[in-house]
């Protein structure tokens, strides 16, 4: 895979290009948001490519989406008290810009209908 091919999580993973990290495990790595749209906005991203979206992921690797949800998990309980959502795009007309699968966890003072588009 050609570097113009590669997705820029995966370009954050090799330490290319400069993130916030705030947990890392063997398989995953989460990160603070460029542009975030709650007061916690971090991702959650394996580090392997092999997966575009949270399906494929889930039916290749559920241990591995299980790991994801946990790191998300312990991000929260520590920067929010553990009131969170996670929210997985899957396909372009549902927000999905980066085609790496990847969860957003947001929290803090979230209210329903606070994050139609991010």
């Amino acid at each position: 895979m050609s570097d113009s091919e590669r997705s820029i999580f995966a370009r954050i993973v090799s330490r290319e290009i400069p993130a916030t990290i705030v947990a890392e495990t063997d398989r995953v790595i989460a990160f603070e948001d460029i542009a975030p749209k709650a007061p916690v906005h971090v991702l959650v991203v394996p580090k392997t490519e092999a997966y575009r979206n949270v399906t494929e992921l889930a039916a290749a690797e559920p241990d591995l989406l299980a790991e994801l949800v946990e790191v998300g998990s312990r991000i929260a309980a520590e920067r929010a008290g553990g009131d969170y959502r996670l929210i997985f795009n899957t396909g372009e007309s549902a927000g999905q810009t980066v085609f790496h699968v990847h969860a957003h966890v947001l929290a803090g003072d979230l209210s329903e209908g606070s994050l139609a588009t991010f």
